[in-house]
C-alpha cells in the first residue's frame, strides 16, 4: 500500500470515496451526504490542492483509493502552534491492513516538519473505540467530551476531542 499525497488531479476519487465515508458512517462526520455531492467539483478542486499547512493524504491499493486523511494547521497567529486532523477515513475492505496507522504516520511525519508546530488536535466519535486506540497508540491522549456534539434525526453522539503534543 502506498501512502501519498493528494492534489487536484485526485479530485475525481476523492470524492467518490468521500461521498462513500458519509454513506457509510454519516454520525463521523461534520458534514452531511448531501452537502457534500453539492459542493462544485471545483471547490474540491481547490480544497484538494496542498499548501503550506494543509494537505490530504491518499493510501492507495493497486488503482483503489483506500484511505484518506486530511491535515489544515490554524492560521491565526495566536493559534499557528495548533493543526488538526480531519476526515480520516479507510474503506472498510482495507481495514485491519494497516492502512490508517500507514496514512497517520505518514501525517505526523510531514506535520513535525511544520515550523512552530506544537500540537496536533483530532474529534473522534465516543463510540469509536477502535480509532481511539489507534489513536492512543501514535501518542494522542483525550482531553474532553463533548456530550451531544452531533446530531443526526433525534440521535445524538458524544465526540472524544483529543491531542498529540509534539517536541
Amino acid at each position: 500500500m502506498e501512502i501519498r499525497l493528494l492534489d487536484s488531479n485526485d479530485v475525481e476519487w476523492y470524492r467518490a470515496l468521500r461521498l462513500k465515508s458519509l454513506q457509510e458512517s454519516p454520525e463521523a462526520f461534520l458534514t452531511t451526504y448531501e452537502l457534500e455531492a453539492a459542493k462544485p467539483i471545483g471547490q474540491l478542486r481547490n480544497n484538494l490542492e496542498p499548501a503550506d499547512g494543509k494537505f490530504t493524504l491518499g493510501a492507495v491499493e493497486g488503482n483503489e483509493l483506500a484511505g484518506m486523511v486530511t491535515f489544515i494547521r490554524e492560521n491565526n497567529p495566536k493559534t499557528l502552534h495548533k493543526g488538526n486532523i480531519y476526515a480520516m477515513y479507510v474503506s472498510p475492505q482495507f481495514r485491519g491492513k494497516g492502512a490508517a496507522t500507514a496514512l497517520l504516520q505518514e501525517l505526523l511525519r510531514r506535520a513535525a516538519r511544520l515550523e512552530g508546530l506544537e500540537r496536533i488536535n483530532l474529534t473522534v466519535m465516543a463510540d469509536n473505540t477502535a480509532a481511539m486506540r489507534l489513536y492512543e497508540r501514535l501518542g494522542f491522549t483525550v482531553y474532553g467530551t463533548e456530550r451531544n456534539a452531533l446530531k443526526v434525526g433525534n440521535r445524538y453522539w458524544d465526540e472524544v476531542l483529543m491531542v498529540l503534543r509534539l517536541n
